[in-house]
């Protein structure tokens, strides 16, 4: 009844998708995050809508409806208008991480990992804990081969080739870690910038217009599931005019150098 594929993002800059009022706290703009690694994602709404988005670039609201469902703000949208293309939320598959010596290190979880393999189907067996790529420049010392982060030292105890684990088949340095570090990892590797907001007639800061904003750095790898509901039309679905990948904006702050990111699409 369904199609699968699968769309892999890299960011090529700093993304925030924000959580809700209510998840916010104080003056920092948070991201969403997963509730169990509490690592970011991008929720599926957010994913079809910047789809739809590109799509009327070069389609007509015909089209964009039929594979994309009415709009919120449609007078079709109180009828039942399923959509034939269903997205799930996009996660993290590798994060990277500063790290001195490296000087990045991209990392992952057990649970970061199953969900990737669910989706794309990875044949390969799942690396243990703490386990390394071929191509680490961890420290040695007493034989034992560390990673230093800033919340410190991190022992290494195998060294594998990750390279099935990388969407591009190309290894980059990177360790796994325990699911019950990663939400730590994850936070200390987020890019964060201070910002005002200014009256609109003069350049002095309002009161209590000092805030930060949280994103995802440059260099995340995300995965996220689609399915493509059969249509009775046997259509094919071509969301960049006929490509499988493009260069795409996503989450907020675009304007400020937010959001860049290389997107494709893959076939099952």
């Amino acid at each position: 009844m369904y199609k699968k594929a699968y769309g892999i993002i890299k960011t090529l800059a700093p993304l925030h998708v924000g959580a809700t009022a209510g998840e916010e706290s104080g003056n920092l703009n948070l991201i969403f995050r997963d509730q169990f690694t509490q690592t970011g994602i991008i929720p599926g709404s957010s994913l079809r809508g910047r789809f739809r988005a590109e799509m009327r670039r070069f389609d007509d609201d015909q089209e964009v409806n039929f594979w994309y469902g009415a709009g919120a703000d449609s007078e079709e949208s109180n009828i039942n208008s399923e959509s034939i293309v269903k997205f799930e939320h996009a996660s993290i598959v590798w994060l990277p991480v500063f790290c001195p010596g490296q000087p990045i290190v991209w990392v992952s979880s057990p649970r970061l990992l199953h969900r990737y393999q669910r989706i794309t189907g990875v044949q390969a067996e799942m690396p243990d804990v703490y386990t390394a790529s071929s191509n680490i420049k961890a420290r040695e010392s007493n034989g034992k081969k560390t990673l230093f982060f800033n919340l410190g030292f991190l022992t290494i105890k195998k060294v594998i080739n990750l390279s099935e684990w990388f969407p591009s088949k190309k290894e980059l340095p990177a360790v796994i870690v325990d699911d019950s570090d990663i939400a730590m990892i994850h936070d200390m590797a987020l890019y964060r910038q201070s910002r005002v907001r200014l009256k609109n007639e003069q350049k002095v800061v309002e009161t209590g217009g000092f805030f930060n904003t949280e994103a995802l750095p440059e260099g995340t790898i995300l995965v996220f599931p689609i399915a493509l509901r059969n249509n009775k039309v046997d259509r094919k679905w071509e969301p960049f005019a006929g490509k499988t990948d493009t260069d795409i904006y996503l989450g907020g702050l675009e304007s400020i150098g937010f959001g860049h990111c290389e997107l494709n699409i893959v076939e099952n």
